[in-house]
């Protein structure tokens, strides 16, 4: 199986591949601030709920190194800046505020000089990357254990290691069933209007060998009618007490699989878990409308057309089989009583 890791730290520089340019071209940039990341997530250059948070703690550790700040008050004002930028890039995928909060405490908290401050949030962003691949390798541990030799798994999006540090939510139960010799399949929506499904999921999946077939998004209930699917894995870009807030074509495919009785699970860390909120709480991204009216450059509608382009959709918990994040199977019954009422 192959490993890609898909951003890393070099003195000062974060590394990080293109995600716009695949799969034509494996293209990596480099950025050298904060501003740059936050561009890099708005453009979607990088993308992935579990990855932005890495990126995000990864902007600040680009701020703190290059900071000439004399002064921890000074350097502390800084971080802060760019933490506020960072926060208004994309306001759905709830690890980018985990992240940038989980170093805002660390640096808070700390008593020491300048120098000091700076080696804590770059170590601290270091970790939280390192701690990603690890917790997906756990996700895909348990959760490989829900499919059985011969599955044919439906996912929508990408939910992979391009999502991710390395090693993917969704993807990493495929990958660890596939590589314990389960011989599976799978179905990869492509995800419009971004394509991610046919541009970033089709792309890992036959990199890594694993059979993949890619259907159009509409033609999920055809699959799921002719038989052709019997497990559904999604990833998640925040979970909320009653709900998982994901790409846009999910909750259609959650209502199709519980129309035909097929388990439809979610993969996700717990840092994208918000058991403080519900789904009224969350702000759902609008996008460009030349997503949906163009393919790429080329315009597919005519001028003047108004388009509605939510990033995301709501599935209630009820449509939800089971989160299998890196603690184990959380059931939509042991969910309710971890989000502290009925779902």
């Amino acid at each position: 199986m192959t490993t890609m890791r898909t951003v890393r730290w070099e003195n000062g520089v974060v590394v990080t591949i293109d995600q716009t340019m695949l799969p034509h071209k494996e293209e990596w940039i480099k950025l050298r601030s904060c501003n740059e990341v936050a561009t890099a997530i708005k453009e979607m250059r990088v993308r992935g709920a579990p990855l932005i948070g890495v990126m995000a703690a990864y902007g600040l550790a680009l701020t703190a190194y290059h900071s000439k700040a004399r002064s921890v008050e000074e350097l502390l004002r800084e971080i802060e800046l760019s933490a506020n930028m960072l926060k208004e890039t994309r306001p759905t995928a709830v690890n980018l505020f985990w992240a940038i909060d989980r170093i805002l405490n660390k640096v808070k908290s700390s008593t020491g000089g300048v120098e000091e401050l700076r080696h804590i949030v770059i170590e601290e962003a270091q970790r939280i990357a390192d701690e990603d691949v690890e917790v997906n390798k756990r996700i895909g541990e348990y959760g490989s254990e829900l499919l059985e030799d011969g599955d044919t798994v439906l996912t929508h999006c990408n939910a992979g290691r391009l999502a991710t540090v390395d090693y993917g939510t969704a993807l990493s139960i495929i990958r660890v069933a596939w590589e314990k010799g389960k011989r599976i399949k799978v179905i990869a929506t492509e995800t419009r209007p971004k394509l991610q499904g046919a541009r970033l999921t089709a792309y890992e999946l036959m990199r890594d060998g694993i059979p993949v077939t890619l259907i159009t998004d509409n033609m999920a209930g055809y699959v799921m009618y002719k038989g052709l699917v019997n497990k559904v894995i999604v990833g998640a870009d925040r979970i909320v007490c009653d709900a998982v807030i994901n790409k846009i074509g999910t909750y259609t495919i959650a209502v199709l699989a519980h129309e035909h009785s097929i388990p439809f699970y979610v993969a996700a860390p717990l840092s994208t878990f918000d058991l403080k909120s519900t789904s009224r709480d969350v702000i759902i991204e609008e996008r460009p409308p030349e997503e949906v009216t163009n393919v790429g450059s080329e315009r597919i509608a005519p001028l003047g057309i108004p388009a509605l382009n939510p990033a995301f959709d709501i599935t209630p918990i009820k449509y939800v089989s089971a989160i299998i994040c890196e603690k184990g199977i959380i059931t939509r019954e042991k969910f309710g009583a971890l989000a502290g009422g009925d779902t």
